[in-house]
């Protein structure tokens, strides 16, 4: 049988494959992607670049200089402080290479690829664990402390989707870049709260890179783009240990008109703000213990007796409801999963279906 619990969110066919039943009638609750769909810019803009043959025929622009300068003019940076690739991994490839990091501290539980991607490049990898307890915070003192020269850390956390203050990070850097240390900071879903960015910070700290991720917030993980923010000789170096052609043509022009469109990122955000809110409060009514996010999904525990895994389970096979199981975040206690952030309309169907499926359980008890 296929894997039964896949690595990672969004992968409905596995799923679909392992449990038996059609993707067309799966309600994914596992990735974080914007319910919104992309921006309408981006679906007109693909259309009209199929009528022009040379968007397929010709090779892509190896500088990119259209798709940096689009997300200079969103971060509010120099297109000279930004590289581009297809995807956040291979942009963490990149910095690990550039910078020759030799061992990198990994604030725990945090996105699976980070220790895969230190692993592929023979990075040490040292754990430090968050603690739910300590609202899984960050401790400057430490995170620096040890003879590590980087630091991977994110900003909302995922899975917790905890915002972490800007004065903190500008904080943790100042004294990383005083001890020689790199601040590798993932932000792929800081445009849900952009003010707490550090992308206007890379040219006071020549230790800061951030990473942040278009596909998420926009709706569009079909079309893989990434960028990182850094000053100007990190961002060269980046791109220069990045393979080339790695964005086509295709997906550079569809992110640049989504960018640009300013009413959709505002809208989403107010939208995200309103249904996370509501969605929190109907988890916590029925006694699930929810962080407090700042991202499009929620992170919660079970109450004890439960077995996560089997619940996961029962809510694909009674309400073909697909959350992320988060027994693979290393340092994540049991009993925990996350749900994105959805319509008002889906979100009512997961609180329902969560509800069901608890009374089912606590009538066994």
């Amino acid at each position: 049988m296929t894997r039964l619990v896949p690595l990672h969110g969004g992968q409905l066919q596995q799923i679909a494959e392992a449990f038996g039943i059609p993707v067309s009638d799966i309600l994914d609750f596992s990735a974080n992607i914007n319910p919104e769909g992309p921006p309408a810019a981006v679906v007109s803009t693909l259309r009209e670049s199929l009528d022009d043959p040379s968007v397929l025929t010709h090779y892509p622009e190896i500088g990119e200089s259209a798709l940096r300068n689009a997300i200079a003019r969103y971060t509010g940076v120099s297109s000279e402080n930004i590289a581009v690739a297809n995807g956040f991994v291979p942009l963490l490839e990149s910095a690990l290479c550039a910078l020759s990091i030799r061992e990198c501290l990994l604030p725990v539980p945090a996105f699976v690829e980070y220790r895969r991607t230190l692993a592929r490049a023979r990075v040490g990898a040292i754990s430090h664990v968050l603690t739910p307890e300590s609202g899984f915070s960050y401790d400057i003192d430490a995170l620096l402390s040890g003879s590590h020269d980087a630091v991977l850390l994110a900003n909302p956390q995922n899975p917790s989707g905890i915002l972490c203050g800007r004065d903190v990070l500008l904080e943790l850097t100042a004294k990383a870049a005083g001890r020689n240390i790199y601040i590798l900071l993932d932000e792929a879903f800081i445009d849900y709260c952009p003010q707490s960015s550090l992308t206007q910070e890379i040219n006071r700290f020549s230790n800061l890179i951030v990473l942040r991720s278009v596909t998420k917030f926009f709706g569009i993980p079909g079309l893989r783009v990434a960028y990182a923010v850094a000053n100007s000789n990190a961002s060269v170096a980046l791109q220069e240990a990045t393979a080339p052609w790695s964005i086509t043509t295709l997906a550079s022009r569809a992110v640049c008109a989504a960018l640009s469109d300013k009413e959709y990122s505002n809208h989403s955000r107010m939208l995200n703000q309103d249904r996370r809110a509501r969605l929190r409060k109907n988890l916590e009514a029925l006694a699930l213990c929810t962080e407090s996010s700042a991202a499009n999904f929620l992170l919660f525990r079970l109450p004890p007796y439960l077995d996560a895994d089997e619940f996961w389970k029962r809510m694909i096979l009674d309400h073909q409801i697909v959350l992320r199981q988060c027994a693979n975040y290393d340092g994540l206690p049991d009993g925990y999963l996350r749900a994105a952030v959805r319509n008002d309309q889906e979100n009512a169907r997961l609180v329902e279906a969560l509800a069901q499926t608890l009374a089912r359980w606590n009538a066994k008890q």
